[in-house]
């Protein structure tokens, strides 16, 4: 009776055809989840009725419904270009870093890693992707606090508020925190 070996083989990693797939990985992620995210939105921030009155939406699918019947399909897609400038670099540096974290380690063409080495390469996938995230949620934040605290409103969207934050004190001003982003993300990443 033969037996056949299962073989079990491991190509070494790529990182720029990992960042291209990345980066085609984000976009996809953006197309397929914004539509959700539009009518997440909607329904947090409608109006709150008067008393006997309805409320704009009943729930996710009427919301739906009414967005793509008063704007079309393309209602869903409102404001996305936003996360599609920062999602595509993020996803793209992440599988960049995981498969330079990878290739690192390999010994060999076809050599498998461990489970610890997979975790220090998802470490490096959290590393590369601050340089992205970070700037992008010091600025995120800034546009969503800005009117909260009652001051007057400083920046004008994420063009200016990262212009205005390199003026002040340079690339110091715009990474403020990333370490802080760098420590969550690595260990959230090496988790994965």
């Amino acid at each position: 009776m033969a037996t056949v070996e299962k073989i079990s083989t491991e190509q070494k990693a790529n990182p720029i055809k990992s960042l291209i797939t990345g980066g085609f990985g984000g976009i996809c992620n953006v197309l397929s989840g914004h539509p959700l995210d539009t009518i997440k939105v909607r329904l947090q921030t409608m109006p709150r009725p008067a008393p006997g009155e309805q409320p704009m939406y009943k729930g996710t699918f009427d919301c739906a419904a009414k967005t793509i019947k008063q704007e079309g399909v393309r209602g869903l897609y409102k404001g996305m270009s936003a996360p599609l400038t920062g999602v595509a670099p993020i996803f793209a540096m992440c599988f960049a870093g995981y498969a330079l974290g990878k290739r690192l380690q390999q010994r060999g063409e076809d050599a498998k890693l461990s489970y610890s080495q997979v975790f220090v390469a998802g470490s490096f996938s959290g590393l590369f992707s601050t340089l992205i995230m970070a700037p992008g949620e010091r600025i995120k934040v800034l546009l969503q606090t800005q009117q909260a605290s009652g001051g007057q409103r400083k920046y004008n969207g994420m063009i200016d508020c990262a212009g205005k934050l390199y003026k002040e004190g340079g690339l110091r001003s715009v990474f403020k925190g990333s370490c802080a982003t760098m420590l969550r993300v690595v260990k959230q990443y090496a988790g994965e």
